[in-house]
């Protein structure tokens, strides 16, 4: 018969106590605590049920369930937090038929629940069956301690195998609940067989996905470990510090397979890498290998940019970029053009030759605009070590490559434009010749195996455009012969004034913060500018000294406030750009005895020469000062021979050369000269100085002489003839040979002077001096007189010996 009987109540929280079922619970609320006190009373039993929702801390009669387990205590500890250890261990399944709150805690009527008979053999084989799932569960849930297998196996009691078993598997606490509440032991056991079977069949599906998993990871997992041991080791060893080594070597082999090397160049890195590899990281070695490394794997290799091939939108650019040089511009169009027809980049290096400040640097940059080029300029003016073309061999402490194949690498483009600027300002020592070097460069011929001394192997150059911009042609003739020469001469004053509105007056504004209505400058003024305060070829003086007057007009226009305005007429130039600098007109006022107007070519354009002579008393003796070089001290001296040969032609008498000293001189003497390109003026200055006979000041000349009267062409006749212009001289001499050179003239040169081709002195002198010359008579008497003359003067006793 089923006993009743009133005991405390022990609320549980997510666990489910089943009869002889050992358990520890800890214990801290205080109606919980106060029912532990209560048990002395009720004979050491307690009444233990499970919550319905653990998160209640007080819970009422509908807050538990209804069947639990009669438990005794086994060991009660109070522990310093005030909460209570005690150990329980589980007698008997109950009913709870009311539940009672006594204030301080809840106390229940039980009734104890009569489990069902056991002794029929479907039981007897279920037990065997659940505890033979028991053993494979156990194989399965490490969580479950071995030992527990033969506890379960050595039970006969059907009820107890099943609550036990119950007790120990890892299920829902509504599942053991449900287990509790079962008071027929076959149920209990089939639930319980039931249960085991779904866990096993869990645990062994996350078995497999553990097992997958690791299979997945292994050799990941295998990799890192020997990577980490590796790393350990070379730790150990001193052999890499504390970064990634490998991780460096790993990416440098990651770009070597990446970079689209040749095939000379992928054998040469992969067998840097070897080395690298077997290198300690620490060694000097290693740094100079792997910067070798990096260099060889920036460079461009198979990059290339797509090339503008429009030759009207090339003709936009160069006219938008620059006025005037025409014929420069032609031959630019006629080389893109062939290089669009064609497909190929071989063919002559392009050369631009003329005085600074014409542009020949902007017209590089505008040529790789207009045909979508990186623009690369590499200025060679001082270079005068070879290794700056080619490179360093990596035997040298801080090696790099040439100029070349670094400005590739800045660039990273396989066919930019290299603008090789101021190459006839390279020089040449005991480190090597760097023009020689060029050679290789700018032979389309060669360079498209370029062979650098830092990287050893060849690079492909044939894409890239090169061309060059020099003052003058004072290079070796290798190098001449590989480029074609472009001459870009000076401007005219019409040429200058466009481009002063065009160009440097936008640009002197834009660079100051000038409006345009602020700041205007009259064509007048730009070309007093012109006139009086810029002598040179090009424009760039001419620009710093419309920057100048925009300084100048910049504070004039902060001091009158806002919305003033300035305009530079010729009336207040000076009060902006100074006092005159040069000037403008003819060399001298008047027609001067002994004075002649050369014509001179310099690296900065052309310019006048004055060349001067005067005549003293003496014994014959040529004078000549004025830093002269050899070959004009030699036109001088061919000069004299011709005038004294032809002295009786010229009016001249011979007896003049033995009586008299002449002094030729050619300011400035601080400007060394040289060239035979003034012996026609030599040769005038002479004849004038000796006949009395004055040289027209309007009259300009150019030529070289010969000793037969002769004169022979010369070079530099645009600047010439520009040079001229600007000094309104109205006639110049050139030489009859140069009259094919005409056609390269502007058109307003030859309007604005009087260019007269001569052949002969003769002419020259016709046209120069203002009197017609006579010829005198002269006898061989005369000569005999003359030589009588000389030896009387010989011997007299105060005279000193003449050295012959």
């Amino acid at each position: 018969m089923p006993k009743t009987k009133n005991l405390p109540v022990l609320p549980l929280r997510d666990i489910v106590v089943f009869p002889d079922m050992v358990a520890p619970l800890f214990v801290g609320r205080d109606k919980s605590v106060r029912a532990l006190e209560m048990i002395e009373e009720a004979d050491n039993e307690i009444m233990l049920v499970a919550q319905l929702d653990a998160a209640i801390d007080d819970p009422g009669s509908d807050d538990v369930h209804e069947t639990g387990t009669i438990a005794t205590i086994l060991q009660l500890l109070k522990l310093p937090d005030g909460t209570v250890k005690v150990l329980v261990e589980g007698k008997t399944r109950a009913r709870v038929n009311e539940l009672i709150d006594r204030g301080d805690y809840f106390e229940a009527e039980v009734e104890t629940l009569e489990e069902a008979e056991t002794d029929n053999s479907d039981v007897q084989a279920l037990m065997r069956a659940v505890q033979e799932q028991f053993e494979n569960y156990v194989k399965l849930n490490r969580k479950i301690p071995p030992e527990s297998v033969g506890t379960i196996t050595a039970m006969t009691d059907a009820g107890r195998l099943a609550d036990s078993v119950a007790s120990n598997l890892s299920v829902k606490l509504s599942d053991k609940q449900e287990l509790l509440e079962l008071t027929d032991v076959k149920e209990r056991l089939e639930k319980v067989f039931a249960l085991m079977e779904s866990e096993m069949g869990m645990l062994q599906m996350e078995r497999k996905i553990k097992n997958r998993v690791k299979r997945q990871m292994e050799k990941t997992q295998r990799e890192y470990y020997l990577n980490e041991q590796m790393k350990a080791i070379q730790r150990e060893l001193g052999e890499q510090g504390e970064g990634g080594e490998r991780d460096e070597l790993a990416e440098l082999e990651a770009r070597i397979k990446e970079t689209p090397l040749s095939e000379e160049a992928r054998n040469k890195a992969d067998a840097e890498m070897k080395k690298l590899r077997q290198m300690s990281p620490m060694s000097a070695e290693s740094t100079v290998v792997r910067n070798y490394l990096d260099w060889l794997l920036a460079l461009p290799w198979g990059t290339r940019k797509d090339i503008e091939t429009d030759l009207v939108k090339a003709e936009h650019q160069l006219d938008d970029d620059h006025y005037g040089l025409e014929k420069v511009k032609e031959r630019i169009l006629e080389y893109l053009a062939v290089q669009k027809r064609t497909g190929k980049m071989k063919g002559p290096i392009l050369c631009l030759v003329g005085p600074p400040g014409v542009g020949k640097t902007s017209l590089g940059r505008s040529i790789a605009e207009a045909t979508g080029r990186d623009f690369v300029r590499v200025s060679l003016g001082g270079v005068r070590d070879e290794s700056e073309i080619r490179g360093h061999r990596r035997t040298y402490i801080g090696s790099m490559p040439g100029r070349i194949i670094q400005s590739l690498k800045k660039v990273k483009s396989g066919n930019p434009l290299f603008l090789l600027d101021e190459i006839d300002k390279m020089g040449m020592d005991h480190r090597g010749d760097p023009a020689s070097a060029l050679l290789e460069v700018l032979d389309p011929e060669q360079n498209s195996t370029f062979n650098d001394h830092y990287l050893e192997v060849d690079y492909d150059l044939s894409d890239v455009m090169f061309v060059t911009t020099a003052n003058s042609l004072n290079m070796p003739q290798p190098l001449l012969d590989r480029m074609e020469i472009i001459r870009i001469a000076g401007y005219t004053e019409d040429e200058k004034l466009e481009i002063t509105k065009r160009h440097l007056i936008p640009q002197v504004r834009e660079d100051h913060g000038l409006a345009e209505d602020e700041f205007v400058v009259t064509d007048q003024a730009i070309r007093d500018l012109i006139r009086y305060y810029s002598r040179e070829a090009g424009v760039r003086s001419l620009k710093r000294e419309i920057a100048r007057l925009a300084r100048k007009a910049v504070r004039k226009l902060a001091e009158q406030g806002e919305g003033a305005t300035l305009t530079v007429t010729p009336e207040n130039l000076g009060e902006f750009a100074g006092v005159r600098k040069f000037r403008y007109g003819l060399a001298d006022e008047t027609d001067q005895v002994g004075a002649v107007t050369g014509l001179a070519w310099t690296e900065t354009g052309g310019d006048l020469l004055t060349i001067e002579a005067v005549k003293m008393p003496g014994r014959g003796n040529m004078k000549v000062t004025g830093n002269l070089r050899d070959v004009m001290k030699e036109s001088i001296q061919a000069a004299s021979s011709l005038v004294r040969s032809r002295s009786v032609m010229l009016g001249i008498k011979p007896t003049v050369f033995n009586t008299t000293d002449i002094h030729v001189h050619v300011p400035d003497g601080a400007t060394p000269k040289d060239g035979p390109s003034a012996g026609v003026a030599m040769t005038t200055a002479i004849v004038s100085l000796l006949t009395g006979n004055p040289v027209d000041r309007e009259v300009a000349m150019t030529g070289e002489i010969s000793l037969r009267g002769k004169v022979l062409p010369i070079g530099g006749l645009k600047e010439k003839l520009l040079a001229a212009l600007r000094g309104g001289i109205k006639t110049v001499l050139i030489p009859e040979e140069n009259e094919k050179d005409l056609d390269e003239i502007p058109e307003n040169v030859k309007t604005g002077l009087k260019i007269v081709p001569v052949s002969d002195i003769n002419e020259v002198l016709e046209i120069a001096l203002t009197r017609p010359l006579t010829p005198i008579e002269w006898s061989e008497a005369d000569e005999a007189a003359l030589h009588a003359s000389l030896s009387g003067q010989g011997s007299g006793s105060g005279d000193q010996p003449r050295a012959h």
